[in-house]
């Protein structure tokens, strides 16, 4: 079943809306992609959108562009495990990578800061602990 993103069928009162013409193909929405941590490697899917462009979805990844802010260095790390989701309390256990996932790497604790089932790239902001 494919997802819909056009107009909801119900009135903020409960009331159904009539129907002004049919569902568009512009209007279709595909299943999010789970970002899980792996032992080593990416896995990339590349998707073809509207406009006939490409976007890059990571499927498995083993590390990530980790920033230190007060050195303003990058550096690519590997990541051991997610500790922290609040976009699904499931998805800890599951390893899954979502923007605002806290994550621990061999530099320590990081915030994820792009969306990795549409950038194609795990980024990340690493976290001052007290």
């Amino acid at each position: 079943m494919s997802v819909w993103q056009g107009r909801s069928r119900r009135k903020p009162s409960g009331g159904m809306y009539k129907k002004a013409r049919k569902k568009r193909k512009y209007e279709m929405g595909r299943e999010p992609i789970e970002t899980h941590v792996c032992s080593e490697g990416m896995k990339l899917k590349i998707v073809r959108v509207r406009g006939g462009n490409r976007k890059v979805k990571v499927v498995r990844t083993a590390y990530a562009n980790v920033i230190d802010p007060e050195t303003n260095i990058a550096k690519k790390v590997k990541i051991i495990t997610v500790k922290e989701n609040q976009a699904n309390i499931h998805y800890v256990r599951r390893n899954v990578i979502t923007k605002g996932a806290i994550i621990e790497t061999e530099l320590g604790l990081a915030k994820v800061t792009s969306r990795p089932g549409q950038d194609g790239t795990v980024n990340a902001v690493l976290i001052k602990e007290n």
